[in-house]
């Protein structure tokens, strides 16, 4: 039963999460919330490891969630209810893409899609941010010091300086991130 459960959460995951890994982040945090498999503090732990490993992050992540459950079949059956739909999309657009792809109807459908990744991904950039280094709840309640991660903020905005302006590789910025992690002690 628990196959079937992984199978079908990161089906439902892999066929609406449009607009790559970061996209599926809502969906992650609505697969806490419902199973109880893990929690948010853990899906930080994911997209660490997603990021820092080769791959897509969602797939990564999907592995690492079945994984955690239910051991490498668990990681298999994840993995494959989140690319299984990708599959099944692409063999779809191929057979008519050649029919339909001048089609006004098509290339409308298309730009509609963009807005709606941009907002999944921006959720879950917002999701992050609420997760690492803003707590809005203790913000509210005008505990300012613990509201805020200084050193994790202050870390962010330099890292994002320095990527947009010497556009560095990002595996640089992870092995800097992962250093200063265990040297300050993030």
């Amino acid at each position: 039963m628990i196959y079937l459960q992984l199978f079908w959460e990161f089906f439902k995951v892999g066929l609406f999460a449009v607009g790559g890994g970061l996209a599926t982040l809502p969906f992650l945090y609505e697969i806490a919330a419902k199973t109880g498999w893990f929690d948010s503090a853990s899906i930080i732990d994911m997209i660490a490891v997603s990021e820092s490993t080769p791959g897509p992050i969602g797939v990564n992540m999907a592995t690492y969630t079945g994984f955690k459950i239910h051991g490498i079949s668990g990681g298999i059956t994840a993995t494959f209810g989140l690319i299984l739909p990708s599959i099944i999309v692409a063999v779809l657009v191929q057979i008519f893409i050649t029919k339909f792809k001048e089609s006004k109807n098509v290339q409308n459908i298309f730009n509609g899609l963009r807005p709606a990744s941009m907002a999944l991904v921006t959720s879950a950039g917002i999701g992050v941010i609420t997760s690492c280094l803003i707590f809005p709840k203790l913000l509210l309640a005008g505990n300012f010091a613990d509201g805020l991660h200084i050193k994790g903020i202050i870390f962010a905005v330099v890292l994002f300086y320095l990527m947009r302006r010497y556009k560095l590789h990002p595996v640089l910025f992870i092995a800097v991130s992962a250093a200063a992690g265990l040297i300050i002690g993030f």
